[in-house]
């Protein structure tokens, strides 16, 4: 009889992969292998990492947000410059998927179903944007990007709590107000295959926001805690970034936003 698969060992291969090409298709394998056959969550497993999380190539150059520069929507550059960005917002994604899939044990089976399918459409995602910027006659690593995602991935390593509060739901759901407005200025610059794409991530997102929203909810219930206080407390405390309009509420809500927290965006 074959070994199970070993869930999170499995998924802590595929975050330190650096090569995006070579992630993607251990992601694809992995969510494959999950459905096939039998599997554990092996949260007895010592995991000994010693190369750097996540592992990224060598490019893109990462620099401040204020640094990466212009997307003027007039040039292919520039078009291909946005498409990059957010090609390196979904290679974070990904990453930051199988990051809450393997560091956290313990937790229900469906807590890493879930995260293992997010893994998997962000992995979608990046691969439909390196294609498009390829079609523009660019290669992601081609610009500078920033890291800001991820940064709040690392601070938040030690408390599953403040992950799924703080990453999840605060930084991952601010791209359900960001990518209306973009589609809509891609789409003006003609780029209807990007805009089509950008379609496909909003809907994608919506169900990633729930599923932080739900384990956040379930992890407060669990330790006795108001979500609503413990948010607050929690973005206070990891410096969280002060979300500013104009807000998605109709995909906030779709994604599992109450209407108390809702009136906080109104």
């Amino acid at each position: 009889m074959a070994q199970p698969l070993e869930l999170r060992a499995h998924a802590l291969q595929c975050l330190l992969e650096p090569d995006p090409g070579t992630k993607t298709a251990l992601i694809a394998a992995l969510a494959q292998a999950h459905l096939a056959a039998g599997w554990v969550v092996d949260n007895g497993a010592a995991f000994d990492v010693t190369r750097p999380i996540p592992g990224r190539p060598e490019r893109p150059l990462l620099v401040p947000p204020r640094l990466v520069g212009r997307r003027s929507m007039v040039t292919v550059e520039g078009r291909a410059m946005l498409v990059h960005s957010l090609a390196h917002i979904e290679f974070n994604a990904m990453n930051l998927a199988l990051d809450a899939l393997w560091r956290f044990p313990d937790l229900p089976a469906e807590y890493y179903t879930d995260w293992l399918r997010v893994a998997k459409e962000e992995a979608y995602h990046f691969s439909m944007l390196a294609a498009h910027l390829q079609v523009l006659g660019y290669q992601y690593g081609d610009f500078p990007a920033h890291d800001s995602l991820w940064e709040m991935v690392e601070k938040t390593k030690g408390d599953v709590v403040a992950r799924m509060a703080l990453v999840p739901r605060t930084l991952e759901a601010r791209g359900l107000d960001a990518i209306p407005p973009l589609r809509a200025k891609i789409a003006q610059a003609g780029d209807m295959a990007a805009a089509a794409i950008l379609d496909i991530i909003l809907r994608d997102e919506v169900g990633h926001v729930e599923i932080g929203n739900r384990w956040y909810r379930y992890l407060c219930e669990q330790r006795g805690l108001d979500p609503q206080t413990a948010y607050a407390e929690l973005a206070l405390r990891y410096e969280a970034p002060v979300l500013k309009g104009p807000f998605n509420l109709d995909a906030r809500r779709r994604a599992g936003f109450t209407e108390a927290e809702l009136v906080d965006f109104s």
